[in-house]
């Protein structure tokens, strides 16, 4: 770790970006939300902690350093808060000498596949700043101000493709009213009181039952107020011999102590929405097929006598690990029952080249259980195991004794009862084989033969080609894949990402169906587009949209 930060911080000072060397960086941060898994590591814990913060500072960048929800951040190192309300909930920095950093304010909860959105009001953004300034807070950095996409592989364990689109500025770099708006109203109240923010004199006293007034007065006769209201009803408070009406949840700000030029809950910026225009559909006859190849025991050449953990088996480098064994089956006359424990995302069964189901968890169930009804033929039958990762897990102690993949698979109903094959004769193959012939580039896509398909049903592990015209104009663009089940899809060789639409949400619709495509993945004309589809779905349904946001 310290080789790491080293290396780091010596390419910031050759480039000159540190604020002491005339640069844009004015903070560091060492170690990120290390409380939340310290007391996992017991007595080793606080040491660590000390150990960390004095080998960042020995690093003499020339600003200071932080760390993230640590409350016992050693000295000089600053303890920040990271979360939804800091303003109400954190008791702030640990030593007097230490401002108030509030390094993570989150603009909504990040979204899984299979979870509804949690979004986060312009009203309540605004009304946590402020409450933290007004507590004396002197800094606050928005996570995220801009949403974004998690193109390829990038997402970490079940999170969406699309990322913190309900930012002040969306995933597609547009201004998303009334958070911009409304934010940026309030960040230039508090911008016109810095100096007396800065340098007053500072007291608070109470004006009621959670109604408070924060109170800066500087030497030259600066005055600034901060009127605060946490209850969830409206009230009306005197200040200074002036009536004043506070809505529920929301701070006034009075830059001379008498006028409010800004109420938290008080939203005058325009609201704008998205909307989302036709531009073509990928219809029939532009799709061809190349169907996935399924391995047998037989053609594997990594081979083990145990069930191998999947990331250390695929390095990283793709989602999929085929598991597959041959088993000589003797007819007892019951229906084989094939089990599965697994510590990875999803899992789709064959026996002797046939689908028998599909399993996964979701972003809060770590592990799953596959438990299916299978065919077998008397004698030899091959099964194949297609364990899949949706990301990796993004946080937690002891990560590197993490395991993904199978764990555990039996048969019941055997000649010999409940049969174990956790420790049997098992052949790997890692990635899949369109993977590695690259048919998703235009170069790779002529190394299979394509066919056409009737879509007569829906099919699991195909991969789909078409071709469509680069859109027009200027608008944002993004593929409506609510007609597919589960995978990846990719534009000229760009993956914008993994698509999970037949995951629902409680609500009972799709977490995602818009895909974001960058204009900058766009060839002049002839764009390949190639989906690697799972668990079954329409290509000829996918459509490309314009995306804008209009007021209303």
């Amino acid at each position: 770790m310290q080789k790491f930060t080293t290396s780091i911080v010596n390419m910031m000072k050759q480039e000159g970006l540190f604020a002491s060397q005339g640069g844009p960086i004015i903070l560091a941060q060492i170690e990120n939300e290390y409380k939340s898994v310290e007391r996992a590591f017991h007595e080793k814990g606080p040491p660590y902690v000390r150990w960390a913060a004095k080998m960042a500072v020995d690093l003499e960048t020339g600003v200071p350093w932080v760390m993230c929800k640590q409350d016992d951040a050693p000295d000089p190192v600053i303890n920040a808060c990271n979360g939804l309300s800091c303003g109400e909930t954190w008791s702030g920095p640990n030593s007097p000498n230490k401002p108030a950093l509030w390094t993570e304010n989150w603009t909504q909860l990040y979204q899984a596949f299979g979870e509804d959105l949690r979004g986060r009001p312009a009203e309540d953004i605004a009304f946590s700043v402020a409450l933290f300034v007004a507590k004396k807070g002197s800094y606050v950095n928005y996570y995220m101000y801009h949403g974004g996409s998690n193109f390829g592989r990038s997402g970490s364990s079940y999170v969406t493709t699309s990322y913190y689109d309900e930012a002040p500025l969306d995933e597609y770099g547009m201004v998303n009213q009334p958070k911009w708006g409304h934010l940026t109203e309030l960040h230039g109240a508090i911008k016109k009181s810095s100096e007396t923010l800065l340098f007053g004199h500072y007291q608070n006293f109470s004006l009621g039952d959670q109604l408070d007034a924060y109170v800066f007065e500087g030497a030259s006769g600066g005055c600034v107020a901060f009127l605060s209201n946490v209850n969830r009803r409206g009230a009306t408070v005197q200040f200074r011999k002036i009536s004043y009406e506070l809505p529920a949840r929301s701070v006034s700000i009075l830059p001379d102590c008498k006028n409010v030029i800004f109420n938290t809950a008080k939203v005058s910026a325009p609201r704008n929405r998205r909307t989302i225009s036709l531009i073509q559909k990928l219809d029939v006859p532009r799709w061809e097929e190349f169907k996935e190849v399924i391995p047998t025991f037989g053609s594997t050449s990594l081979r083990r006598d145990t069930l191998l953990e999947q990331t250390a088996t695929t390095n990283d480098k793709t989602d999929y690990l085929w598991y597959t064994f041959n088993y000589n089956y003797e007819s007892t006359g019951k229906q084989p029952m094939l089990h599965v424990e697994s510590r990875a995302h999803v899992l789709h069964a064959f026996v002797n080249g046939v689908l028998v189901g599909t399993a996964h968890g979701s972003h809060n169930l770590r592990s799953f259980s596959f438990d299916n009804p299978i065919s077998l033929k008397d004698g030899n039958n091959d099964i194949a195991l297609l364990s899949v990762m949706v990301g990796l897990q993004d946080s937690g102690a002891y990560m590197e004794h993490k395991v993904s993949g199978l764990t555990k698979v039996r048969i019941q109903g055997t000649s010999e009862g409940t049969r174990d094959f956790s420790h049997y004769k098992w052949g790997y193959k890692v990635g899949l084989t369109g993977q590695k012939l690259g048919i998703y580039k235009h170069k790779g896509s002529r190394m299979v033969v394509w066919k056409s398909s009737d879509f007569t049903s829906n099919q699991s592990l195909v991969w789909y080609k078409a071709k469509f015209d680069t859109p027009q104009g200027n608008d944002s663009i993004a593929l409506d894949l609510s007609s597919m089940g589960k995978g990846e899809a990719w534009v000229n060789g760009n993956s914008i990402g993994r698509y999970w639409v037949s995951f629902l949400t409680p609500k009972g619709v799709p977490s995602q169906t818009l895909y974001h495509v960058p204009r900058s993945f766009f060839k002049s004309t002839g764009n390949l587009l190639v989906l690697f589809e799972e668990v079954g779905g329409d290509p000829t349904k996918i459509s490309v949209e314009a995306i804008s946001r209009k007021n209303i």
